[in-house]
């Protein structure tokens, strides 16, 4: 991949195949319109995230199937009455939502 810089200097990157392949993604999908312009956004993404703990990612198969059984076998308690669910209204109350 290569990247103009400032005063007519360019850059020459080698991100490897995975990331190529989630760039070539984004262009394709419209998001973008060259590898620079993908780059500069997910820049941009990580610019608005101060805080390392709140930035982005993505939930990998495993971990998402875990939530999902943590969230049945909750749910499977208040439905039999061994667990109780809190109030909507009082969870936006108690964050602020």
């Amino acid at each position: 991949m290569r990247i103009k810089c400032s005063l007519d200097e360019h850059m020459n990157i080698n991100l490897g195949a995975p990331y190529e392949a989630i760039i070539a993604k984004y262009i394709k999908k419209g998001y973008a319109g060259s590898k620079t312009e993908v780059l500069r956004q997910a820049l941009r993404v990580y610019d608005d995230f101060e805080d390392v703990e709140l930035k982005p990612r993505r939930m990998g198969k495993e971990e998402r199937r875990l939530v999902a059984k943590a969230v049945e076998h909750e749910m499977k308690g208040i439905r039999e009455g061994t667990e109780k669910g809190i109030p909507w209204e009082e969870v936006k109350k108690k964050y602020n939502l």
